[in-house]
């Protein structure tokens, strides 16, 4: 799974016109799932965006985390995060997983967050043309592949 977090003074997912969700202060995570993917990679993912400490103390140091300061997070698919731009101008995404595989790691992945949160995680809807709007704070943008570990 690839995953770009951007921490978000707030964050809407509009479809058809319709907020469908939102978030003040917390993380914006846009997930690609890709076809070597499993729940072993939602569970990593899970944990590291839970403790990632990338919001500010007292001290202005970014050492505090989402769970340290009690914030929202959205989780958006995005499966053009897996684009390979390598031949031509037209990117392929052909590691991007089928909805067989990406539905239920994606669905996965939300509930995961909210067991460790303790908090409904925002989301988007899978497969569906959405408007995002954010405000980011920083801008503080991370970006994560759980095959890399990095």
């Amino acid at each position: 799974m690839r995953v770009v977090i951007q921490r978000v003074k707030k964050a809407s997912v509009t479809i058809e016109g319709k907020i469908k969700d939102e978030i003040g202060p917390g993380l914006l995570v846009l997930a690609g799932i890709e076809e070597a993917d499993d729940l072993s990679d939602v569970e990593w993912l899970s944990s590291k965006i839970a403790q990632l400490r990338i919001f500010n103390d007292e001290a202005g140091v970014m050492n505090l985390s989402v769970l340290d300061t009690g914030g929202s997070i959205m989780i958006i698919s995005q499966f053009t995060l897996h684009a390979k731009t390598k031949k031509g101008n037209r990117p392929s995404y052909i590691k991007a997983a089928s909805h067989e595989i990406a539905i239920p790691l994606y669905e996965s992945f939300i509930r995961r967050l909210s067991d460790i949160t303790g908090k409904k995680i925002a989301s988007g809807e899978f497969g569906a043309m959405m408007d995002i709007g954010l405000v980011n704070d920083g801008p503080v943008t991370i970006i994560i592949d759980s095959k890399e570990k990095e």
